[in-house]
């Protein structure tokens, strides 16, 4: 039995959620992005108590490792981080992209068919980027995780074969250039963004990230300005 706790502070809309064994027990949710590096610790510690569980009786620590707010990403990995150290204990990273492709099919699933059907969350990355990619119902790739402009037109291989279902906060950009008869534009809801069934798959196969080098999946770069 695997009691795992997972971290997501990589969109706007963050939580923590106590799982066994897949199934969650206890989940908190912040709405406020700019708010997730204080509102974290205190709610892990509430979580924990109210759940009638301790540090001490985890079993892993699984974190979204991105991509989305960059400095939501950092705190989320390094409390996750500190938390595995500490209590030596392993840590699960999870691409939010796929986190969210596998809670969207979990919602809302597409209709059966041949060639069907592609999922793709869509993160604002500012300008006409979106963080991305593309994933079949089996969470196979279809199109690698990247910043991509929507005017680019990345989809039109993929729509050319079949439908390919768009959602997240990046996908109101797709939509207003896009007009296939194939693209599908679905309802984003945090409230259904699971990382319990996800991580207890990762821990279950020992697919655990290395503490000293592992790296958030930022997928463009991070930059910095220096004030005057």
């Amino acid at each position: 039995m695997a009691l795992i706790l997972n971290i997501d502070t990589a969109l706007e809309t963050g939580s923590v959620t106590l799982a066994l064994d897949g199934t969650p027990l206890a989940r908190m949710i912040n709405n406020d992005q700019k708010d997730h590096a204080a509102w974290l610790h205190i709610s892990i510690k509430d979580m924990l108590k109210s759940s009638g569980s301790s540090l001490k009786d985890l079993n892993a620590v699984a974190v979204t490792s991105g991509p989305g707010s960059y400095t939501g990403i950092r705190v989320g990995m390094a409390s996750a981080k500190g938390l595995c150290y500490a209590l030596g204990i392993p840590l699960i990273t999870i691409n939010t992209l796929v986190a969210m492709a596998w809670s969207q099919q979990a919602q809302q699933p597409a209709e059966p068919g041949p060639g069907n059907a592609g999922y793709c969350p869509m993160i604002d990355a500012r300008r006409d980027e979106v963080f991305t990619a593309v994933y079949d119902s089996n969470q196979h790739e279809l199109l690698a995780p990247g910043a991509i402009s929507v005017s680019d037109s990345p989809y039109q291989d993929l729509l050319s074969k079949g439908p390919v279902i768009f959602f997240g906060s990046g996908s109101e950009k797709w939509k207003a250039l896009c007009s296939h008869k194939n693209a599908v534009f679905q309802k984003w809801d945090y409230a259904y963004f699971n990382l319990a069934y996800l991580s207890e798959n990762l821990y279950v196969k020992n697919a655990f990230a290395d503490l000293a080098y592992v790296q958030p999946d930022y997928l463009k770069e991070v930059y910095t300005y220096k004030k005057n």
